[in-house]
């Protein structure tokens, strides 16, 4: 099939703003919107500028808006997205260069609720693992699916208001911790995100749980997280 894709375009150094340049080439209808992009950039277009790494939806990097939905490149099939395409890049960040944007206000919020396991406690006396039951695992499952791509939190517009917000997928990874039963330093991770700019920037519409690639209930781990801090309760 033949398909055209207008590729939103920016190149800091020569341009004042963005435009767009279209481009028209042949498809099969089951390759990727990276496959395509990859093409223009080695046959058609050398300057071409996106971010791509393992291309099998794992890293993330590849998160742009394609036919106005944030999407990973490397899981969109062109029969699923028409034979006019749209590629622009995420909203709410800088623009480094074509669909690069600059992902460091994403991350530095990321840092901010302290993604990672805190247990100070001595290890067990046998020198094994701190072990967990299903049940209490399955508890915050979920959100342990999260790949950092910012689809979610680059559709938010409570984000594109203001970067202060820690954003959906910060809260995510909040809620991965803050309910797993092994790790120690909940109260103080609900105590940064018990802020303006944090879970009660939440405005309940949907957005991100509707972008995000690895299906993960995005709205709901919020709504958890505000009724842990409104009750004082992780069960």
């Amino acid at each position: 099939m033949q398909v055209t894709l207008k590729i939103s375009r920016y190149n800091p150094e020569v341009d004042k703003t963005f435009h767009y340049e279209t481009y028209t080439l042949e498809a099969e209808p089951t390759d990727r919107v990276l496959d395509v992009l990859e093409r223009i950039k080695g046959q058609y277009d050398g300057t071409l500028s996106f971010r791509r790494s393992c291309a099998h939806g794992i890293c993330g990097s590849d998160a742009m808006r394609i036919n106005g939905r944030n999407m990973l490149a490397c899981k969109t099939l062109i029969r699923d997205v028409g034979e006019k395409i749209t590629v622009e890049p995420v909203l709410g960040l800088r623009i480094i260069k074509d669909l690069i944007v600059d992902m460091e206000p994403f991350f530095d919020n990321y840092k901010k609720v302290l993604p990672y396991f805190i247990n100070d406690s001595p290890l067990p006396e046998d020198g094994k693992e701190r072990l967990q039951s299903p049940e209490a695992r399955l508890r915050f499952d979920d959100t342990t699916k999260c790949i950092l791509c910012g689809a979610c939190t680059t559709s938010c517009p409570s984000f594109w208001a203001s970067d202060e917000y820690l954003g959906p997928a910060a809260l995510v990874n909040a809620h991965r911790f803050i309910f797993d039963d092994r790790d120690q330093a909940a109260a103080e991770r609900l105590q940064i995100v018990n802020d303006v700019v944090g879970v009660w920037r939440c405005h309940t519409i949907f957005n991100c749980t509707v972008a995000c690639p690895r299906e993960i209930q995005i709205t709901k781990a919020i709504g958890e997280l505000k009724m842990a801090l409104e009750t004082g309760k992780l069960d």
